[in-house]
């Protein structure tokens, strides 16, 4: 190829110097054909192949190979076919002789002819975004995967980030509510994938059919929702790079926290300092960018959603409830009875004719046994003998006086002393542990080892008075009643000679 100084000295003797064709093909070296190419264009228009090149031997395979790129789409991405896979295929399965490089060419050009255009989108103010993302962190030194949920205001840049233990349908909502909170209004329309925690069904005139929990939160908010094509990330492109974003900034290096509590409201404090930020193409910060969005935003009701997904479900004859396949716990007077199952995102909620019976802390592993020891004292005061084994009791750490008591009570009255050793847990059941667990201790140093005097000694702490014992609390103990001494009675012990001669003297 020539290069311009050529097409330029070339040029000039022709166009401007008056110099023939045939001179300057003489003068220059070269044919009189490229000196015409040379005076059609002002510099070298690169090699360009009138008709595209055909290999005689790729020719009988291009429609296999395009069958093969067809497929492919329907595939995962990691177990779509390498042009080295094509080719080794085309040779063992139909007889292909030609080579790697033109087969390779061919695949190469196909798939840039088959890849998607899009078009860049505008966005309007009060829009959001909506979308889940993993990463791992160090909660109370364990690391753990936490699902993150994102929500975008695409006109702003205006984001919110909030962790959970699961991605499940208690933590979409939540993520909604603590999301509107945090931006103090909510979005007229929010966009979506086609997640099973919004969708439960995709109908097939395309219509979307709510999940109930999704239903309900749209329906106490009021906002409008829309989907994107499943498959199709590119529809919420911008809660799709605020998800990568949140992963390379704000999870990098790995967060370490005592809590998740503690690490999102680290992220929340992140999400604000990035309003600071004025963005690429932007002339102002986002926070300010977010006027026109605080603008269009809908008004907070008055009372927020309730997170939570709510089922139905009977005590078992050990006094558990069954919640997405773990055993919770609940006194035992309400076995066999109906409940009312609530599951938030932190907590379990068990409910009884309109009373909270038992709230545990949720637990996200499967099969496991989640009991409160205080929920089976009542049932142990009747069946002492199963103290020893009763399993919610496992792992319920007490303080050594309260073992010794034990010890000294089951060794002062066997089985009673057992029982009555019962009835000092039970007082966990109004107290807070660490207040019974004092009254023990110091019953133990008066040397008063009985249920009575520990506790005698917990409610003279409580009432910050001396300890006084309460007869109403005993009727069955004999009574003594003193009354107010007149010193007149005490004439009677005098004899009636000794009183005159006292009269007198007084007298």
């Amino acid at each position: 190829m020539k290069s311009v100084e050529i097409y330029a000295k070339v040029r000039r003797a022709v166009l401007v110097e008056g110099m023939t064709r045939r001179e300057a093909a003489r003068y220059f070296g070269v044919h009189r054909n490229t000196i015409t190419k040379m005076l059609q264009y002002a510099e070298p228009p690169g090699y360009r192949r009138a008709v595209p090149r055909v290999s005689e031997k790729l020719a009988p395979f291009e429609t296999l190979i395009d069958e093969i790129l067809r497929s492919d789409k329907g595939a995962p991405p990691k177990q779509r076919h390498t042009c080295k896979r094509i080719y080794e295929r085309l040779r063992t399965e139909h007889g292909y002789t030609g080579g790697l490089t033109i087969l390779s060419d061919y695949v190469r050009s196909q798939r840039l002819r088959s890849r998607e255009v899009f078009i860049p989108l505008s966005h309007r103010p009060g829009h959001a975004q909506v979308d889940f993302g993993e990463a791992d962190a160090i909660i109370a030194g364990k690391r753990v995967r936490l699902h993150y949920f994102c929500m975008d205001l695409p006109q702003s840049d205006g984001c919110f980030v909030k962790a959970y233990p699961a991605e499940v349908a208690e933590a979409f909502c939540d993520g909604h509510v603590s999301a509107f909170a945090f931006f103090g209004g909510v979005p007229t329309r929010i966009l979506y994938d086609n997640t099973r925690l919004a969708v439960a069904r995709i109908l097939g005139d395309g219509r979307r059919e709510r999940s109930r929990m999704f239903a309900g939160l749209q329906s106490h908010y009021l906002f409008d929702d829309r989907f994107g094509r499943p498959g199709k990330g590119n529809d919420k492109g911008k809660v799709e790079g605020l998800v990568g974003y949140v992963r390379r900034n704000f999870m990098v290096p790995i967060p370490a926290a005592a809590s998740i509590e503690e690490l999102n409201a680290r992220f929340a404090d992140q999400c604000r300092r990035r309003g600071a930020a004025v963005l690429r193409g932007q002339s102002q910060s986002i926070t300010a960018r977010m006027e026109a969005d605080s603008a269009a935003f809908m008004p907070l009701p008055e009372v927020a959603f309730d997170p939570c997904h709510i089922d139905s479900g009977c005590a078992s004859s050990m006094a558990l409830v069954r919640y997405r396949t773990n055993d919770y716990s609940v006194p035992t007077a309400f076995a066999h009875q109906q409940v009312v199952i609530k599951g938030y995102v932190d907590r379990v909620d068990i409910v009884c004719r309109g009373t909270c019976i038992a709230s545990h802390v949720r637990r996200y592993e499967r099969e496991d046994f989640i009991a409160n020891p205080l929920h089976y004292l009542a049932l142990l005061e009747h069946k002492p003998g199963a103290l020893d084994q009763a399993a919610p009791l496992d792992g319920w750490h007490l303080s050594e006086p309260v073992h010794r008591l034990r010890r000294l009570m089951e060794a002062r009255s066997g089985k009673e002393g057992r029982r009555a050793f019962i009835q000092v847990l039970r007082l966990c059941e109004h107290y807070e542990q660490s207040l019974v667990e004092w009254a023990v201790a110091r019953a133990l140093e008066l040397g008063a080892i009985s249920f009575d005097a520990v506790k005698m000694i917990l409610l003279a702490r409580l009432e910050h008075r001396p300890a006084r014992l309460d007869m109403s609390l005993y009727p069955y103990l004999p009574r003594a009643n003193v009354g107010v001494t007149d010193t007149r009675a005490y004439l009677g012990l005098i004899p009636d000679a000794h009183r005159v001669t006292m009269k007198g003297a007084s007298a």
